[in-house]
């Protein structure tokens, strides 16, 4: 990639290029970055991806979302970040109700569904503007979920819609869970994708797995899943599967996000989730930080 000078995003509220979180739980470590891509940051445009992620104490639960503003929208910005922090509140708040891992998965999406139709109606003034003016306005995928304790270890639950997916490093490859661009490695991707607010046809059908100890769980937009290979052995999954056997620094993971390959420019949002390696006295064992290369 030719290095060049950012130019500052358009919008009338400040947007970041960039932004990174980490935190760790007494049975988890968090990392999470949004990054801008190449090409918004050489145009000018704001960063279209966003991504909520928060712990529930009483359980123990990270609850969080990933979402990717559809470009074609008017202000797809606007669109992802209010579907993550809807669907992030929405999941805390079933929680505290004692909901456990039995979330209602379609009073989730319907909340996003909802809270995107009625931010439609202000930015329009007109009360009743539906899906349609809402999809045009506001399209965003949605990957939401949450990583519960249990007896059985750490149960992750997800739905997605659109092409903004979930992977697993397991075993020295990456591989997808859910979501994600289907394709065959010699035909080019598709972009096509059905947003929200739409609502799946089918229901939101949750996809349920395990994180057993010695994997991490990646919750991506399709800035960093386009880049992966099928085979999870590529340039970028290699990458990622050597640097993150162990939770990085929060500022090293937004570097590493900010990965540069060529005709891969989108904006790229990635949370990660490694299982505590010791549960019984705090956060685990700290991360390692000496030594990184930047």
């Amino acid at each position: 990639m030719a290095e060049f000078e950012p130019r500052p995003p358009s919008g009338l509220s400040y947007r970041p290029d960039t932004f990174c979180d980490g935190w760790s739980t007494r049975y988890l470590h968090m990392r999470l970055a949004s990054v801008r891509g190449y090409e918004h940051r050489y145009g000018g445009r704001p960063r279209e991806d966003d991504a909520a992620v928060t712990c529930d104490p009483a359980s123990g639960a990270v609850v969080f979302a990933v979402a990717d503003g559809v470009s074609a929208a008017e202000h797809p910005q606007i669109g992802a970040q209010l579907a993550a922090r809807s669907a992030a509140e929405e999941m805390l708040s079933q929680l505290r109700a004692g909901c456990g891992l039995d979330l209602d998965w379609d009073r989730l999406l319907i909340t996003v569904h909802w809270q995107l139709i009625e931010q439609a109606r202000r930015i329009v003034h007109r009360p009743d503007a539906g899906p349609c003016i809402a999809e045009e306005l506001l399209a965003t995928t949605l990957v939401a979920g949450l990583a519960m304790p249990t007896r059985r270890g750490i149960v992750v639950s997800v739905v997605s819609v659109g092409d903004s997916g979930v992977w697993e490093i397991r075993h020295g490859r990456i591989a997808r869970v859910i979501g994600g661009k289907l394709g065959h490695p010699d035909e080019p991707l598709s972009s096509a994708v059905d947003p929200m607010p739409r609502l799946p046809a089918n229901g939101p059908g949750p996809h349920t797995f395990r994180l057993d100890p010695g994997t991490v769980v990646l919750v991506g937009t399709d800035g960093f899943g386009d880049a992966l290979d099928d085979a999870g052995t590529g340039p970028v999954a290699s990458l990622f599967i050597r640097e993150l056997r162990r939770p990085v620094p929060p500022l090293r993971f937004a570097h590493l996000v900010d990965f540069s390959r060529r005709t891969f420019d989108d904006d790229r949002t990635l949370l990660a989730l490694w299982p505590a390696t010791d549960t019984q006295g705090g956060a685990g064992a700290a991360p390692h930080t000496k030594g990184v290369a930047s």
